[in-house]
């Protein structure tokens, strides 16, 4: 996730792109993909890559075999990691992150064209809004979403923006990690509200469960959580 922290401008001065580099388990050089990401070394926009953007990433390299032909959307995409993952593998992206913060979507671009990705389409899409760009939408397969559940207060419009993208697409998953931050946090009461259902999935079932993935120092000691949500059935599950 994106977030942005304080006012000013993106400025120009970038830190060293920082690399990662999938693989199949145990090393080696088949199936190898390598991507950079730029950052901004002022913090305070928080325009680098979060923990969990890298345990999203691994958790879509580990379905590479699925993505071909596959629209994939991202919300919140910041850096775009995970979303670039998938573009890698075959699958359709549309990147999006809030229309009212351009920084975000120029990054979002930035990172694309060090990637070899300039078509991907980059859109604004704000969360709990109905804009245009969002109801303009082509069918998407999976919605990707790296941390967006950050802010207690966001909660609600996330899952308002997911119900709708589930509804027009009832085939649809929305593959989500989030870090856990207060024990008093909770989306349970919401995703009933939404008639959505979450489906956890450990760490260690796609080679998650480390301090250190696809070569970086992400996503060190934090703790980190990873959910598929989907529309719940009429009987609630």
């Amino acid at each position: 996730m994106l977030l942005l922290r304080g006012g000013g401008r993106l400025g120009e001065a970038m830190a060293e792109p920082r690399q990662f580099r999938f693989a199949e388990a145990g090393g080696g050089r088949r199936a190898a993909l390598t991507l950079h990401v730029p950052e901004v070394p002022d913090r305070r926009y928080g325009l680098y890559v979060w923990p969990c953007a890298a345990v999203l990433a691994q958790f879509v390299w580990s379905r590479r075999g699925a993505l071909p032909g596959r629209r994939v959307l991202e919300l919140g995409a910041g850096v775009s990691l995970p979303g670039m993952v998938a573009a890698k593998c075959g699958a359709e992206v549309l990147l999006s992150d809030s229309e009212e913060l351009p920084q975000c979507l120029e990054n979002c671009r930035r990172s694309c064209l060090m990637n070899a990705l300039p078509h991907v389409p980059i859109l604004g899409i704000t969360w709990g809004r109905m804009s245009p760009q969002l109801l303009a939408l082509p069918p998407v397969d999976v919605i990707l979403g790296s941390d967006v559940f950050f802010d207690p207060k966001d909660f609600e419009d996330i899952l308002t923006t997911v119900y709708f993208l589930l509804e027009k697409n009832p085939q649809a998953q929305f593959w989500t990690t989030y870090q856990v931050r207060s024990a008093d946090w909770s989306i349970e009461a919401l995703l009933y509200k939404w008639k959505l259902k979450n489906t956890p999935v450990p760490l260690h079932s796609f080679g998650a469960d480390k301090e250190h993935l696809a070569g970086s120092s992400l996503p060190g000691r934090h703790t980190i959580e990873m959910m598929i949500i989907s529309l719940a059935r009429s009987d609630g599950t």
